[in-house]
This record gives C-alpha cells, structure tokens and sequence, in this order.
C-alpha cells in the first residue's frame, strides 16, 4: 500500500511540473510562476531544462527526442568520416559519380536538393547542372567520345599498354581521324590508363614503398623517444566546411611532437607537420614513420621526404584502423574530451581549441598505458635515464 501511495505521489509531482512548464511555454514568466508555485527559481530552471520542448523550424522535440537526435547525428558524422577516409570518393571516377548523381536526382520520390546531392559526392553543382540540363546538346558529341573512347582503349591494349597520348593520336591519324593530344590524354584519364613513361623507374619505387610490410605489427612499445611515430588525420565540420587536423605522436611516450590544421587534406598537410617535428626533435636517427594507407602518407612527396631523412616508412594494412590504434585512440580523445563538447564559431576558434587540448594532453592528462603519468613527464623521465 506504501509503495502505491509513493507511486501516485510521484506521478503527481510529474504531472505538476509538467504543468509549470506548460504554463512556462504559454508566456508566463518564471519568476511569477516561482512565486505561484512557491518553488525555487533554480528548481523551475532545471524542470525548464529537463521538461521544456524544444522547437525548430520543422519540428517540436521533447529533450528525449533531442537527445535521440544528436545521437543519431553523431553516428551519421562517424559514418560519414569513416567514409573519407577511406579515400573511396576521391578514387570515384567522376562520369561515374554524376551518373550516380543523375540516378537519385530522377527518381520519383527523390527529397534531395542539387546541393545535397553534390556535397555528399563531392562534385561542383556547375558541373553537375551542365551535365544534367545540357545532355540534349550533348548527345551527339557523347557518342562520338564514347566512340573514340573504345578506340583509345584498343590501340592501348594492342600496343601492350606502352602508348602514350601522342603515339595513339598517330595511330588514330593514320586510320583517319584525327583529335588533339590533349583530348586523348584527357580519355586515357578518365579510363585510368598509364602508359610506359620516363618515369616508370621512379613509379615502380614508389609501388615499392607502398606495399612494403606493417612494421609495428600492433606492437605499440618503443623503447626510447624517436624510435617510433604514429600520424594519422581527422577532420571536423566548423560553420559549414572540413578542417583537417593532422597530428604526429610519440610512440614511446605518447607525447604529439608536431601537428598541423588545414581546410585541405593535402600532402602539404602531412609534410609540413613531419618538418616541424623532425626539426624539433632534432632531426632523429633510426626513425620509423607509421600511418594508415592514405593518399597524403603515400604520396610521392612524402615518401621521397622520408627517404631524405633516412626514416623507414610502416603502413597499416587496408581497412585495418586497429593497426594504427595509438594515433585512433588520441583523436578519439580529443573529439570526446574536446571536440564534441564546444561550439565553434570560427575556424580561428577550432585552432586554439586544438591547440589547448595538445597542451593539456601533453602535459596535464595521465595516461594508462604510461602508468598514469603524463605523456611529458614520462619522456621526461626517459630521456634522463638514458
């Protein structure tokens, strides 16, 4: 009986503060309602928080409801990151991705804009417009190039993959038609052709250095400082645009010895992070540099930096994101103990974010894996005994 009469008592006392907050939301003002109810002014703030609804322009939320929502917001940006970094989009052929485009923007029950339907694939609305709206002036021309595309394709192939633009465009000319080098280049483009260049060599070496083994393995111990980094990118939406944010750590002490933030995912990104902190460090011998298989990391440029510097280069396998966990486990951190808790109103304001979080983990925040000390005083504590 005790139990029932607690029981009613409680959805009572619910139902009464959902009243007060009926009432809030009908234009009464808390302080008249605080002295109606006689209820404190920081009680009717907390109920206003836990029971007012929340409004936009399409929709009226419950604070459940919202709650909902962020979190299916959240894994949508998890979703969506995951795909990027992938590099799957940029790899997209672009006639590939408009005829995709072109697919969703015909269907009957489409509820895309143009906008969201560029952005989601990366292409430029101009671009996707002219491919739309001007198909009738193009269709002739489209067959003429899908003819000359096949063409391409078989002088290619029967030259066992060795002509380049011009030595096919002679081909062509001898066989009566004739177009322009730069057209056939822009073919062989698009059906990713490479033919035997002058710099095959330096190609085959730079396949070479891609394909070479994980050397970590996921054995995340190094013995001393500069014996190993880990570097990886993230990326984070401020007023409608990506800023990248790459980041080199530590192996040993998980200390990030450089880090750079861009709006371009760049090579130029990764190697002016690795200049800083390989001339901070004081230019480390019998370094070994771990990433996943990125298109910035395995960039000519890069390789052929490390090279310079006497650094051996470890990739993680493809698709493996455990295999590169320390720089994973830091980004994490960063989004949840950082990121995810403040609101960005500029790209100005991300950066000093990031850079008083660096800060604070470097030199404030214990760490597990280095029996609770801070990744400072652990390098610290290294660098003396050595």
């Amino acid at each position: 009986m005790f139990k029932e009469i607690r029981s009613c008592q409680k959805n009572m006392n619910l139902l009464s503060k959902k009243e007060v907050i009926r009432r809030y939301e009908q234009g009464v003002s808390l302080n008249a309602l605080s002295q109606e109810f006689h209820v404190a002014l920081s009680t009717l703030y907390h109920w206003r928080k836990e029971y007012c609804s929340i409004q936009t322009v399409s929709h009226t939320y419950t604070p459940k409801e919202f709650d909902m929502l962020i979190r299916r917001l959240q894994k949508a940006e998890h979703e969506l990151a995951i795909i990027r970094q992938t590099g799957y989009l940029s790899r997209m052929p672009l006639q590939e991705k408009l005829a995709a485009l072109e697919r969703l923007y015909n269907q009957p029950e489409n509820s895309f804009s143009v906008h969201e339907l560029c952005e989601a694939l990366d292409v430029a609305r101009g671009t996707f417009y002219n491919h739309i709206f001007r198909r009738a002036d193009r269709t002739k021309y489209e067959r003429e190039q899908e003819d000359l595309m096949q063409k391409v394709q078989q002088i290619f192939d029967d030259s066992g993959q060795r002509f380049g633009a011009e030595k096919i465009r002679v081909t062509l000319a001898a066989g009566g038609i004739r177009v322009s080098t730069r057209r056939i280049t822009a073919i062989m483009q698009e059906l990713d052709l490479h033919s035997v260049r002058p710099e095959a060599k330096k190609d085959f070496k730079k396949r070479q250095q891609v394909r070479k083994q994980n050397l970590l393995k996921r054995d995340f111990f190094a013995a001393h400082p500069n014996q190993v980094w880990v570097s990886d990118i993230t990326y984070f939406r401020v007023n409608g645009y990506w800023l990248y944010f790459c980041a080199i750590l530590d192996l040993c002490s998980r200390r990030v010895v450089s880090f750079r933030i861009s709006r371009n995912a760049s090579t130029n990104l990764v190697t002016s992070t690795f200049r800083k902190a390989y001339q901070d460090r004081g230019q480390p011998k019998n370094l070994t540099f771990h990433s996943d298989r990125g298109a910035q990391y395995t960039s000519g440029a890069f390789t052929a930096l490390l090279q310079k510097c006497g650094v051996r280069q470890s990739f993680s396998a493809s698709g493996r994101p455990h295999d590169n966990a320390v720089a994973e486990s830091f980004f994490a951190s960063f989004k949840k103990e950082e990121a995810y808790r403040r609101e960005y109103t500029s790209e100005q304001s991300f950066r000093k974010s990031v850079e008083r979080y660096v800060a604070f983990y470097n030199t404030s925040r214990p760490h597990q894996t280095l029996n609770y000390q801070t990744p400072q005083a652990f390098e610290a504590a290294c660098t003396g005994s050595l």
